[in-house]
């Protein structure tokens, strides 16, 4: 017999500032099949997961909707969760990385590595920005990435590459905020020193394990530490300047904890979370890495390749010298592109979990449909329509769910859903089915979930052909093959049991219907060796899963599209220029209306000029930009305008001068407030933001 395993798995952390999308469902399904199928084989499992809520994005995102940080992230984990659930991914507890547990589990690392000399303070020089009186943390510097020189990317790693590097290393770094070139100032910032000989030897010896890591992770991730002798690992900042929403460092005045340090001890803190409301379960024996060796626990991480850096070699370095076990296994996946191109919010393939169940599409055939493509590795992902539509209605309905329907009816009309004896004419074609438990366990524990369906898909194909073969209709016309007939439907449903247990890890709620159908137990590999019985009556068949219509896929696409489109200056710009005539339209006794305007009516309008201080794209816009642009008052205004497809560098307009109609009454939107107007010259196919040739303070009055 098995020895059972124990296994704490986790998924990427996603973080609280924007929705769960296709591409993050792949991930996640991808390991809730996983899970489900260790459950099925008797393991205990513990499925953990939680929203990664620190950062400057977050304070600002929240500054800029007028809420505090914290209730920005109880709407986040919210709709997280509320998206997770519909897509049927059943995590044990879904937590925060902003609890009371995190703090006390990462002062408790940070602390144990300062004590064994990995942490280091020292004085760097930091970019600062002269404009706005500020140190830029990461997030706000832009320039060219050191490594694989891609434009416009962030201060703390690439997101063309992967690479990680600190800030200094960018070429032609400019401020976010302000568009300068910024200056160096000193900062005292803290340090984990992953370039310590002990760190690049652990490390070495971590990749070295081919159980832990697809082959080609485990590559990329030696290119990085590079030959002996030849270390190429910078230790690694993990201290930012306040304002920061985060832990603030101990014994460390306005200094707070990196991001990254404390997202993926949040793991630990949910499971903490978890074993604290249940009771029973002995946290350390998972964690700790003395208890966790002793009692032959498993850490399995799924994550996506994005955040493969970060994962395999800060993290088990912090937590292998802070006396904490180390992952035993990581899943990683790619990106997900939509008909062979990157998800495009202007073409509607950018398409949020919620977006997809509100056209009422259903969660399991993009369940099934992400397994038939997943094989393991680190490959990208193609979601392609055309495909997607065809999988499902030719395995799924037109193998699988066909099976069921075509056979209950005869077993409902004939025989009042009473069961008869398995006959003779299935059981090598039943056994044929057992067979290949062996490939499809290993295609699920290898995480090639491909390779599995498509031993039920073969299976499915002997299943409908022996039927085909026997023509059950043909017998149902000889009231002398009666208990055949009987028999025969009894054998078909007997191989479609053993179908709905192999793809029970995929389509939980299906299986679900079929064990009610069935009347049986919850189906297990344990119940392989059980069988249908004679006498054994079964439920009413009713439709287990419709066809999928590509129409409805174009509804889904057109649906973002109209949903974006909505966002535009139908609900902002439009508006404010309505609002913007409605000021300015004459009222002239001595002219037609609308042909000319008195100097008091154009008195009514405050025109300023105005500086631009940052301007970037809006998640969940692609008509939209939001500008911060200061007046001379005393902070800058946010702005949003609806002119993103003539600028498609937003950083481009960073430190120009703008016209801004000052006096217009504030619009709250879904993406914040918006103060003010921007003023634009422009044709049928042409924009260009009005400006000025002379560069005077922010503020002045046009007139």
């Amino acid at each position: 017999m098995q020895q059972q395993r124990d296994i704490f798995v986790t998924n990427a952390l996603p973080f609280a500032n924007g929705d769960i999308h296709l591409g993050h469902l792949l991930g996640y399904a991808q390991a809730d099949i996983w899970v489900r199928f260790q459950r099925m084989l008797g393991n205990n499992v513990y499925y953990i997961c939680a929203d990664d809520t620190h950062g400057t994005p977050i304070m600002l995102k929240a500054d800029q909707l007028g809420i505090t940080p914290e209730e920005l992230i109880a709407k986040a984990h919210a709709a997280h969760l509320q998206d997770f659930d519909r897509f049927h991914i059943d995590f044990d507890n879904y937590y925060t990385t902003h609890s009371k547990e995190n703090q006390q589990l990462v002062e408790e690392i940070y602390l144990t590595l300062q004590a064994n000399g990995l942490i280091e303070t020292k004085t760097i020089e930091q970019f600062y920005d002269e404009e706005r009186k500020m140190f830029l943390p990461d997030r706000f510097i832009k320039g060219e990435c050191p490594k694989c020189h891609a434009k416009d990317q962030y201060g703390d790693n690439c997101e063309s590459c992967g690479a990680t590097y600190r800030p200094t290393e960018l070429i032609n770094p400019f401020s976010a905020v302000t568009g300068k070139t910024p200056v160096m100032r000193p900062s005292e910032h803290f340090f984990f020193k992953l370039s310590d000989p002990r760190c690049v030897e652990f490390l070495r010896e971590f990749l070295e394990d081919k159980a832990r890591l697809q082959p080609e992770a485990a590559n990329k991730m030696r290119e990085w530490i590079g030959e002996e002798g030849d270390c190429k690992l910078s230790d690694w900042d993990i201290s930012r300047d306040a304002p920061y929403f985060g832990f603030p460092i101990p014994n460390a005045e306005n200094k707070y904890f990196y991001v990254w340090l404390d997202a993926p001890i949040g793991y630990f803190a949910s499971f903490k979370n978890y074993c604290d409301k249940t009771g029973g379960i002995d946290f350390e024996s998972f964690i700790k890495k003395e208890k966790a060796t002793a009692a032959n626990t498993e850490m399995v991480h799924f994550i996506g390749k994005d955040i493969m850096y970060f994962h395999t070699l800060f993290w088990p370095a912090m937590l292998n010298f802070s006396g904490h076990r180390v992952p035993s296994q990581y899943a990683i996946n790619g990106f997900l592109t939509v008909d062979g191109a990157k998800m495009s919010k202007s073409r509607g393939t950018f398409i949020t979990a919620d977006s997809y169940i509100s056209q009422n599409l259903d969660p399991e055939w993009l369940r099934y449909y992400f397994a038939a493509k997943s094989n393991g590795a680190i490959d990208d992902f193609d979601l392609n329509l055309d495909d997607f539509v065809n999988r499902v209605n030719a395995d799924l309905v037109g193998k699988y769910v066909n099976i069921a329907s075509r056979t209950s009816r005869f077993i409902a009309k004939e025989f009042d859903n009473e069961l008869g004896d398995i006959a003779a004419e299935t059981k090598a074609l039943i056994a044929s089915i057992i067979d290949r438990k062996a490939a499809v366990k290993a295609g699920y524990e290898k995480r090639n979930f491909a390779a599995a369906l498509r031993e039920i898909s073969a299976a499915c194909d002997d299943v409908n052909e022996h039927f085909d073969q026997m023509k059950p209709w043909e017998i149902a016309k000889d009231e002398s093959k009666r208990q055949l007939l009987q028999d025969l439907c009894t054998g078909y449903l007997e191989c479609f049991r053993l179908l709905s247990l192999y793809l029970k890890p995929v389509l939980p709620i299906v299986a679900g219907k079929v064990e009610s159908f069935l009347n049986v137990e919850p189906l297990s590999f344990a119940a392989l060796t059980a069988s249908l019985e004679k006498g054994h009556k079964i439920g009413s068949y009713e439709h287990l899963m419709t066809r999928l219509n590509r129409k409805d896929l174009d509804k889904l696409i057109e649906a973002n599209k109209e949903a974006l489109a909505a966002v535009r200056n139908d609900a902002a710009d439009n508006q404010k220029s309505d609002n913007v005539k409605k000021e300015v339209k004459a009222e002239s006794k001595e002219a037609d209306a609308g042909d000319y305007i008195s100097i008091d009516d154009f008195g009514k309008i405050d025109l300023r000029l105005g500086k631009v201080l940052s301007c970037d794209f809006i998640e969940g816009a692609d008509k939209l930009l939001t500008f911060q642009i200061d007046l001379g008052e005393e902070k800058p205004r946010t702005i949003f305008s609806g002119i993103r497809k003539f600028y498609e560098d937003p950083a481009a307009l960073i430190g120009t001068y703008v016209i801004v109609v000052a006096n217009l009454a504030p619009r709250k939107m879904r993406f914040g407030v918006s103060e003010g107007m921007i003023l634009s010259a422009s044709t049928k196919d042409q924009l260009t933001l009005l400006t000025t040739l002379g560069e005077l303070a922010p503020g002045a009055k046009i007139s």
